[in-house]
């Protein structure tokens, strides 16, 4: 086998061209746009390459035929605040062969080893945990965009090299058009109505002061997780600057009390219903498709994160939110599905919250470590 590092625009298309020939019998797998993996990869398109590094391989047979592929990468804000110096690894994708795995996990360990780490996690994404991130071993339906869709022989490649779970994402479903439990819609309404709480959607010609108020929320409501790293603002005007093309901001709600930021939740149209035939691709054809498709309307939305403060969290803000959200989008007519992704088992208020809203499993991810 042949394993070999990319750094030509040659080798940089045999990377992105790799997933689509593993998939290219996957009814339910949604090619990624290359543009968006690429841009992990870039340090101008990624501040992640400020406070670290990323290196990636191809792997191919003796004769030429594409084995599969690997990233690995450190995070220096957040490598060292493990038990163990810890990298990770991302965009595996491999045929179902333990040997070519081996060679791609081999090879992604003796980079890290050589750069102080004892460990990695995988698979993960060199960037924040809403995209690229986690192993699919439960519900392989479409997945929603940024999701990772994998083959179920996935998970024997990882365990039998030694990987461990270290923990799971769970990704529930919201039929929008079915009414949410009774003692749910008691509670938000009662909500709504107290003094001093606030409700209201993103305005884009504020998106600083959005901004800062999601950084705000955010690094409050984490601050007590084991390896929190607080985000930064630029990582947010990023996330933000990339969401734009497909964000609707009337399903972007932020909760105040008092007038001080509590709570949050984003919430994108699946954009995944609209690139599937574009297997990658996103030239003027593709863009103008996208327009179109953008502008005719999906069926499914993504959560993509939910933030409230710790002082907050026992106050209903999240419920009084979904209500706004559904007032906003039956009358439209358009959205079926909301999908709440992902949430940590270690999350147990939100994983409470997602049961109170009367939602059904959907999917599970799987981060896992392999300490050398």
């Amino acid at each position: 086998m042949i394993i070999t590092e990319v750094k030509t625009k040659k080798d940089r298309k045999e990377f992105l061209d790799i997933a689509r020939i593993i998939y290219k019998d996957a009814e339910a797998w949604v090619s990624p746009l290359d543009n968006d993996v690429e841009a992990v990869f870039n340090p101008s398109q990624n501040n992640f390459h400020k406070h670290g590094k990323i290196i990636r391989w191809t792997l191919k047979s003796s004769s030429g035929d594409p084995l599969g592929r690997v990233a690995a990468f450190i995070n220096d804000n957040k490598a060292f605040t493990y038990p163990q110096p810890t990298g990770g690894i991302g965009f595996f994708e491999c045929v179902n062969d333990q040997h070519a795995a081996n060679y791609l996990f081999d090879t992604a360990r003796e980079w890290l080893k050589s750069h102080g780490m004892e460990a990695m996690d995988g698979p993960i994404n060199f960037g924040e945990n809403d995209t690229f991130w986690g192993l699919l071993v439960e519900g392989f339906t479409q997945p929603s965009y940024g999701m990772n869709y994998h083959h179920p022989y996935y998970k024997a490649l990882f365990e039998n090299y030694g990987f461990q779970p270290l923990y799971e994402q769970i990704t529930n479903h919201l039929d929008v058009n079915k009414p949410f439990p009774e003692r749910f819609t008691r509670i938000a309404n009662w909500v709504i109505k107290k003094p001093g709480y606030s409700f209201k959607p993103l305005d884009p010609k504020k998106i600083d002061e959005f901004a800062s108020d999601f950084m705000e929320i955010y690094n409050d409501a984490w601050k007590d997780f084991d390896n929190f790293v607080p985000i930064n603002n630029a990582t947010i005007i990023e996330t933000f600057r990339k969401m734009k093309t497909i964000m609707d901001p009337n399903l972007i709600w932020f909760s105040y009390v008092n007038g001080e930021a509590a709570s949050f939740v984003i919430i994108l149209p699946d954009a995944n219903q609209i690139i599937k035939s574009f297997n990658g691709k996103l030239g003027l054809i593709e863009k103008i498709k996208f327009l179109y498709l953008r502008w005719k309307g999906v069926s499914r939305m993504r959560a993509i994160v939910m933030g409230t403060k710790t002082a907050y969290q026992k106050h209903g803000l999240e419920s009084a939110m979904f209500i706004k959200l559904k007032e906003y989008v039956l009358p439209l007519g358009r959205y079926k599905e909301l999908e709440l992704s992902w949430v940590g088992d270690f999350n147990d208020k939100m994983l409470a919250l997602h049961e109170a809203t009367g939602a059904s499993f959907g999917k599970k991810h799987v981060t896992l470590r392999k300490v050398f």
